[in-house]
C-alpha cells in the first residue's frame, strides 16, 4: 500500500443545502433547489486538491449505516482514498445542513457528532505503521480541520506522531475557531481563518485581514492566512506579510468557498509557488468556486 503524499483528518459527511435565488431572512419561505451531496470540511479540502492532480486520504469517522456505505462509495468515485478511515457500528453517519440564498449564507446546523464520539479512533492508521508510528512519524502534509474535540486537538499539537508533519488548519466554522488555540503550540502548523474567527481566537474585533494575521503570528501561530470575503486577503508567517485581493464575481453558492481556497494554497506550496502567486492561485480557485465555475 502506498503512503498518500497527503491527509485530510476531519469531518466527511452529506451535505444537505438548500439554495434559493432570493434574498432571504429569517421566516423566509422560497422556492429553491436542495442538494445532497458529499461534504465536511476534510472532504471538501480533498475534493479540491483532485482538482489539482493530488490524491488525499481521508482519516475520518463514517457510520456503518446505509448513508455511510452510499458516502464511501461516493468518495471511491471522487477519486479519495479511504482505506484508513474509522466506521463504527453504533455511531451514524455525520450530517450538514444548510440554507442559501441570493444573500448568501442564511443558516447552517453541522451534526458532526459521530467525529467527535470516535476520538482517536480515527487517528489509528497514523501510529499501527499504516501511515506511520512513533518510530517515523508521518512527514507530509496534513489538512485538519476544527471539528475535532478541543481535547483531540490539543493531543495532536504536542503528539510526536504529528511532529514532523505540515499541518494546516481549518476551524470548520467561528463558532469552533477558540478549539485551534491548543494548535499554536505545533511548530510547523498553517491555520487558515476568516477575519471573524480570527477575532474569536484572540477575543477582539479586527478591521481587515493584514492586521488580523499579524496579530495572530505575534500571538505564536506558525503561520496564519486571513481571509475577509470579497475584500482583501493577508498571510503572515516566518517569510514575512504578504496580501493580495480576490478578483470580483458573482456570487452564487458559498459553502465550501474557504475549504476551496485553502486546499488550493496547499496545492500552490505544494508545486513550489512563491508566497504572492499562492494566494493568487488560491483566490482564483476560491472565486471560480463561488461563481459557479467549477463544479
Amino acid at each position: 500500500m502506498n503512503t498518500p503524499t497527503i491527509l485530510c483528518i476531519g469531518s466527511v459527511l452529506w451535505d444537505i443545502i438548500g439554495r434559493a435565488p432570493a434574498t432571504m431572512r429569517v421566516g423566509s419561505d422560497v422556492p429553491g433547489r436542495i442538494t445532497r451531496l458529499p461534504g465536511g470540511v476534510a472532504m471538501n479540502i480533498a475534493m479540491t486538491l483532485r482538482r489539482f492532480d493530488l490524491s488525499a486520504a481521508l482519516l475520518t469517522s463514517v457510520g456503518r449505516d446505509a448513508e455511510g456505505d452510499e458516502l464511501i462509495a461516493a468518495c471511491h468515485n471522487l477519486g479519495m482514498i479511504t482505506d484508513f478511515l474509522y466506521r463504527s457500528d453504533d455511531l451514524p453517519t455525520d450530517r450538514y445542513m444548510a440554507i442559501e440564498g441570493a444573500n448568501g449564507l442564511i443558516a447552517a446546523v453541522a451534526d458532526a457528532h459521530s467525529l467527535e464520539a470516535a476520538g482517536d479512533k480515527i487517528l489509528r492508521a497514523l501510529s499501527d505503521g499504516r501511515l506511520g508510528s512513533a518510530a517515523t512519524p508521518f512527514a507530509g502534509m496534513i489538512a485538519l480541520d476544527g471539528n475535532l474535540t478541543t481535547g483531540l486537538l490539543n493531543t495532536i499539537a504536542q503528539d510526536p506522531l504529528f511532529a514532523r508533519a505540515d499541518l494546516r488548519v481549518a476551524p470548520a466554522s467561528p463558532g469552533k475557531a477558540e478549539r485551534l488555540l491548543g494548535l499554536f503550540a505545533h511548530p510547523c502548523a498553517t491555520f487558515y481563518v476568516n477575519l471573524e474567527e480570527a477575532g474569536l481566537l484572540l477575543k477582539t474585533q479586527f478591521d481587515d485581514a493584514k492586521t488580523a494575521a499579524q496579530a495572530l503570528f505575534d500571538r505564536g501561530a506558525h503561520r496564519v492566512l486571513v481571509t475577509n470575503g470579497g475584500k482583501s486577503v493577508a498571510e503572515a508567517g516566518p517569510t514575512g506579510i504578504f496580501t493580495a485581493q480576490p478578483p470580483e464575481v458573482l456570487v452564487t453558492r458559498v459553502t465550501g468557498a474557504g475549504d476551496t481556497f485553502m486546499a488550493a494554497h496547499m496545492a500552490a506550496d505544494l508545486s513550489g509557488d512563491a508566497p504572492e502567486l499562492a494566494l493568487d492561485r488560491a483566490l482564483r480557485a476560491a472565486a471560480d468556486y463561488v461563481s459557479g465555475d467549477l463544479g
